[in-house]
């Protein structure tokens, strides 16, 4: 029988898609799958999102979705690629997640809108003024309170440091693997030197961040999420407890987000 209380949530990522599905305001499961093509597209809708369809799409673990959904099921969307959100505008349940009905002041112009996602469902979940470390194929600072964005910064991820070290030099490896962690800081092999370097510089990155975040908000919150967090949560439990103690960990953040702005569109 069809659940109307059931929606969708897709983060549309730079290399993959985020989603969720949510019983009103209550996060039932995420999972992730690679870019999707027009066919893709097609086929999720034609036969209401059920696992038969995800088994025909991807290889990725899906949750079991076989609600045998009446109407086109809500699908709440935010994207950084538009041209595979473009892909869904034939969809009657689809919701985009639109800049300008975020309330915050001091959203500039190109800030990404996975961003401010992330930013708000760290406020909701664990209060404001939050900070939240997005850790995927940029590494970004973004934070905030109630009323408005404190300002953040970006630079690459790990991944994307190691591709641009094997890009821009003659000698050096393409390396994709982290084989253990953290990585020796001492290296004796070229590899080994990479991984040390990117990951240890990362790591000081982050903690000065953080240092300097609490020197002004002794009360803030702050939050790693994204791709690399577990790794990065990890390393900082072996070699920074104080800092690990008061840093949280949550990969959701961005679904919370959208689920806090499909309750504010709804509301007002």
């Amino acid at each position: 029988m069809a659940d109307s209380s059931a929606w969708l949530a897709l983060i549309i990522g730079n290399t993959r898609l985020h989603w969720a599905i949510f019983e009103d305001a209550h996060l039932q499961a995420t999972w992730h799958t690679r870019h999707l093509n027009a066919h893709d597209v097609a086929t999720l809708i034609r036969n209401y999102f059920s696992s038969t369809a995800w088994r025909q799409i991807t290889f990725a673990p899906v949750p079991d979705l076989d609600r045998q959904i009446a109407q086109p099921i809500e699908l709440w969307s935010a994207s950084v690629v538009p041209a595979q959100l473009d892909l869904w505008q034939g969809y009657a349940g689809l919701q985009r997640v639109e800049r300008d009905r975020f309330w915050l002041k001091n959203l500039y112009a190109t800030l990404g809108i996975d961003r401010i996602l992330a930013l708000i469902g760290a406020g909701k979940k664990y209060g404001w003024p939050a900070l939240v470390i997005d850790a995927g194929t940029a590494l970004t600072f973004s934070a905030g309170d109630q009323h408005r964005f404190l300002g953040g910064a970006i630079l690459p991820g790990l991944k994307l440091q190691m591709q641009a070290l094997a890009a821009g030099t003659a000698a050096l490896p393409d390396i994709d693997r982290w084989e253990v962690l953290p990585p020796q800081r001492w290296a004796f092999d070229t590899a080994e030197a990479m991984r040390s370097g990117v990951f240890y510089t990362q790591l000081a990155g982050i903690q000065d961040f953080l240092t300097d975040w609490w020197q002004r908000y002794p009360k803030g919150q702050a939050v790693l999420t994204g791709g690399d967090s577990p790794m990065l949560s990890v390393a900082f439990r072996k070699l920074n407890p104080e800092i690990s103690a008061q840093l949280l960990n949550d990969e959701d953040l961005a679904f919370w987000g959208i689920e806090v702005y499909r309750t504010y569109v709804h509301n007002f």
